[in-house]
């Protein structure tokens, strides 16, 4: 089979091997930008798999919905694990290649091999009394995300009852955090330091790497005193699943939870009050009806917040779109370029308040993530009270031009400009049915600790500096 490259060339596919191309660079200015128009170039140029440039290393791009499911499905044709990548064992990978970090730091997310069916296993135990909505710790959860809402909502009326706020800034990215800092079970305030350190290590900026060092030693310590003493939290029940598992293990797997799921939803968070509020009527009518759930469904699917998931290797010679993918090659499945395959996006009635399920913003297969309930949940929560708080939210800036962040795995709003006006008095908190005992009390650390945090200090500052 033969295909026509840009320069006019033609090329035997069959014959053609990752290292012998010159695939042109994936994370350019236009797609920090416009990343639809790079996915559809190509898919253009290529088809529905393409090779690409990763900052130096090259790697298979899968862009079209079938063959995405194809490569996500089949788990032991396409197995996680680095050490299944032969470039990075023939010591072609640099030492030095920014994205050798995050992919080097082997937990959940990443690990393949035979560890991974009982670490797996584990967090699905671990995770299921926070994702079970019958479960007393899931009916905890839930009323700490609208507490830690509404604290962060008035700590937004502290600038008055009208004004403008970065609601990323503010409420989408601490919210999470505050979140996981709950599911972790830091004592009192005591994880906010490590929220903020969690912060400079998503934004990649020149404090980055200190502040990992000092997240891991923290988590490190977590992970010391809930084997020690457990309790009723994420650490604990994974130490419970799992007592195989060391300490610097269990640090790896609590850093995967804050980073990915935070991050994640996050972003989820501020996407779809984005749709919300430059929607049309019959958004704001389906979240009146409380079909927040709906909405974030839309959103996943328009401008899904993890636009490329890790890599896979192909375990053997195989087929894919217009290529031979050969044993040992990295293949990255954009969930991004996925969802505008014509293949997916024109079955999707754009118009209808109903959403598919079959998007990949959770991935699919044995390895769907595990947990995509939670952060669902946490992420309806957060949008569901926030339009509870406000009377009245608009952006203040057009739609089309607020400030997008990419990095080789996220996609998400460097800030979300809004112009506000709160409620005059703040509506009752939705528990639910039958709380479970103790619920409301436990959620809130002891404020004057709370305002002695790093997290805190910086949130009030942004206040402050925007009077």
């Amino acid at each position: 089979m033969e295909s026509q490259w840009g320069d006019g060339g033609s090329v035997d596919l069959d014959d053609t091997r990752l290292e012998t191309l010159d695939p042109e660079p994936l994370l350019t200015r236009d797609y920090e930008t416009r990343p639809a128009l790079v996915y559809e170039r190509l898919r253009r140029q290529h088809g529905p798999v393409a090779p690409v440039d990763l900052l130096g290393v090259p790697a298979w791009l899968v862009l079209g919905y079938r063959e995405s499911l194809q490569v996500l499905q089949d788990d032991d044709g396409y197995p996680k694990g680095l050490e299944n990548w032969r470039a990075r064992s023939e010591g072609r990978v640099p030492a030095d290649w920014p994205l050798g970090p995050s992919l080097e730091v082997n937990h959940i997310l990443i690990q393949g091999g035979a560890g991974y069916r009982p670490l797996r296993t584990a967090w699905d135990v671990a995770l299921k009394p926070f994702q079970d909505p019958r479960h007393p710790q899931a009916k905890r959860l839930k009323s700490a995300v609208t507490a830690y809402a509404d604290e962060l909502i008035t700590l937004v009326g502290q600038g008055g009852k009208t004004g403008v706020a970065d609601l990323s800034a503010q409420f989408s990215r601490p919210l999470p955090l505050m979140v996981a800092s709950h599911l972790l079970g830091f004592p009192g305030s005591q994880g906010d330091d490590a929220l903020m350190d969690m912060w400079r290590v998503l934004d990649a900026g020149p404090d980055a790497e200190p502040a990992l060092e000092r997240l891991l030693a923290t988590l490190a310590e977590l992970a010391a005193l809930k084997l020690e003493k457990p309790g009723d939290d994420f650490p604990s029940y994974l130490l419970a699943a799992h007592p195989d598992l060391s300490l610097d293990h269990l640090a790896r797997e609590l850093f995967m939870l804050l980073g990915m799921t935070s991050d994640h939803v996050g972003i989820l968070i501020s996407n779809t009050v984005v749709e919300v509020i430059s929607g049309e009527g019959s958004v704001r009518a389906s979240l009146s009806a409380g079909m927040v759930r709906e909405t974030m469904n839309r959103v996943v699917m328009r401008k899904p917040p993890l636009v490329n998931f890790v890599p896979r290797f192909a375990a053997r010679d195989t087929r894919l779109g217009n290529y031979t993918i050969r044993a040992g090659d990295p293949v990255w499945v954009s969930p991004g370029a996925a969802h505008a395959d014509p293949l997916f996006a024109d079955h999707v009635a754009s118009g209808t308040a109903i959403s598919t399920r079959a998007h990949l913003s959770w991935g699919a297969g044995p390895r769907q993530c595990p947990a995509r309930e939670l952060a669902s949940a946490v992420a309806a929560a957060g949008v569901g009270r926030l339009f509870e708080r406000f009377d009245y939210l608009d952006l203040a800036l057009p739609a089309d031009q607020l400030p997008w962040r990419s990095s080789p795995f996220m996609r998400g709003l460097r800030s979300l400009p809004v112009r506000y006006e709160l409620a005059s008095a703040p509506p009752p908190r939705p528990w639910a049915d039958d709380p479970a005992p103790g619920a409301a009390e436990e959620v809130l650390p002891d404020p004057s600790a709370r305002q002695r945090s790093s997290l805190w200090r910086y949130l009030t500052g942004l206040i402050r500096g925007g009077r």
